[in-house]
């Protein structure tokens, strides 16, 4: 874990500090498999849209959390997509223990989320998975 970092994870689950955060559940995005990661990012706005474009109703939840082990770049964004990792987003087999869940964060726009679905569903009809486990 890198001391100096605040870690995030967008969902739509509403959970409590303490509640772990663990694989082993179907995957909000993509072909929605068992997701064999779960995935963090020291950046806000990256959990932004992790909360507002998982699956399931209501408005997304971001919250603070904490890695209980050992996490590498997500390669579903970095490298391949993005050079390096600009985005700080990473993954790991080890559970997230909650910390706290952010307030006031502010989505995006309709417009926003009306172009990054066609986006996703533009991939999604490519055959292009959202998530490589």
């Amino acid at each position: 874990m890198r001391d100096t970092e605040i870690y995030y994870h967008g969902t739509k689950a509403t959970l409590a500090p303490g509640d772990l955060i663990v694989a082993g559940y179907t995957s909000n995005f993509g072909k929605r498999r068992i997701a064999r990661y779960v995935y963090l990012t020291a950046m806000l706005e990256a959990a932004t849209w992790g909360a507002e474009l998982a699956v399931g109703e209501g408005r997304g939840h971001i919250y603070i959390v904490e890695p209980t082990g050992p996490f590498e770049d997500d390669p579903n964004l970095t490298n391949q997509r993005f050079p390096g990792n600009p985005t700080r987003s990473y993954r790991t087999r080890d559970p997230l223990r909650v910390v706290a869940e952010v307030k006031g964060w502010i989505g995006h726009t309709p417009e926003q989320l009306t172009t990054m679905r066609e986006r996703l569903a533009e991939l999604d009809r490519q055959g292009v998975e959202a998530i490589e486990d």
